[in-house]
């Protein structure tokens, strides 16, 4: 199981570099910094709720995952 700590710093990292793509594509199209900025900043703040909701979700799923097989010890 991931810790939220681990969640939570992964959530961050991403968001940042993704905010870096959208404000850099923003600017492209529109030449303009304050828009691009402020929609960087808007994406970021709904999408890292979002995707901590998505990570926290999926550890609740088992799908994809090894079972643990309990050893059974006899004396």
């Amino acid at each position: 199981m991931e810790s939220h700590k681990r969640s939570i710093a992964k959530a961050v990292v991403w968001r940042i570099i993704a905010a870096v793509i959208t404000a850099l594509t923003v600017y492209l199209f529109t030449k303009e910094e304050g828009l691009a900025i402020g929609v960087g900043i808007a994406d970021s703040a709904i999408k890292l709720f979002v995707y901590y909701a998505h990570e926290r979700l999926w550890d609740k799923v088992s799908f994809g995952r090894e079972k643990k097989v309990k050893e059974d010890y006899m004396i």
